[in-house]
């Protein structure tokens, strides 16, 4: 599978973000052991790829809830209300930015711009972009996903 997706590519190398795309829709999460694999097939440094990963919010180091709320906490959402969205999802579901619910089923993270400042205040609900946050959406997608 890494080599149909690597062959795309010019540099092997630069096929890093693809890859950490399926390995983490496959398991889940980006593990130590598959940064490890990821950086022995591109001939890369584990380092290099660990710094990918922790770079890019939409990659996961450890498990997250089956419903995943990124909240953008830069300045148009900050300004229009993007932690009073944060402090409304704590308080609903008992848990902090980097926590997942005891049942699995939601986490949290308050991540950086999501440049969709023209819907602020936005979030990425798994997949989703959602804008115009308010604490009725947030309920209503709590009460569909519970």
């Amino acid at each position: 599978m890494f080599d149909k997706i690597a062959a795309k590519y010019e540099q092997k190398r630069t096929a890093i973000l693809p890859l950490l795309h399926i390995i983490q829709e496959k398991e889940g999460l980006i593990s130590s052991e598959a940064e490890k694999n990821i950086a022995e097939y591109l001939d890369v440094p584990v380092v290099h790829v660990h710094e990918v990963v922790s770079f890019y919010h939409l990659f996961r180091q450890t498990p997250k809830g089956k419903y995943h709320f990124s909240i953008c906490q830069t300045t148009a959402c900050a300004l229009l209300g993007s932690e009073g969205i944060i402090e409304h999802i704590k308080d609903r579901l008992g848990i902090k930015p980097g926590e997942t619910t005891p049942d699995g089923k939601f986490s949290l993270s308050a991540v950086e711009c999501l440049g969709a400042c023209e819907i602020a205040p936005v979030m990425q609900g798994n997949k989703e972009y959602i804008g115009c946050l308010n604490k009725k959406k947030i309920d209503e997608i709590i009460d569909q996903n519970s």
